[in-house]
Parts: C-alpha cells; sequence; structure tokens
C-alpha cells in the first residue's frame, strides 16, 4: 500500500450532494471516485496537512443517502480538513 498526500482540491460541479470532485495528488489529478474505490480496496491510504501534522483521509457512508465520501479523521480542526485546501 502507497501513501499519498492530497494537497489540492476541484469544488464541486454540477453533482450538488458533492462538495468535491477530485484531487491533486503528487501533480496528478483524481477523481473522487477513484481515490475512494482505493482507500476500500486498501490500495492506498490518503492523508492531508494541517498545521504541519498528517491527518488520516477515511471514506465514510452517508446515514440517509447511503453514498461514499471522503472526510479526514477527528484532530481537533474543522471536521473536514479536504474542504480547506486550496483548489486545482
Amino acid at each position: 500500500m502507497s501513501i499519498y498526500q492530497i494537497t489540492h482540491t476541484r469544488p464541486d460541479g454540477t453533482d450538488a450532494d458533492r462538495r468535491i470532485d477530485g484531487f491533486l495528488i503528487n501533480g496528478q489529478y483524481y477523481t473522487i471516485d477513484q481515490v475512494i474505490d482505493w482507500i476500500m480496496k486498501g490500495l492506498h491510504s490518503f492523508f492531508v496537512l494541517v498545521w504541519g501534522r498528517r491527518v488520516e483521509v477515511i471514506v465514510k457512508q452517508h446515514p440517509r443517502s447511503g453514498r461514499w465520501y471522503l472526510t479526514t479523521v477527528g484532530d481537533g480542526y474543522p471536521p473536514n480538513n479536504l474542504l480547506n485546501l486550496p483548489a486545482c
């Protein structure tokens, strides 16, 4: 398994229930569906840096819609550190 840092996000497109469409990882763009798939299959793990600390990116399932989404583990900072990353 490889571990990658997510540095940028691509903000929401036409999908009303998503706030992020994709990510910049090592200079390459990947869709949110690709990243979710890799995490769920145990192929790769991802993190963001918050005040110099690694914060793990995890997959959760929305309780009402059943849709899978990405968030970060609780670290005492805003609920989802992915939303604080710069846009690509």
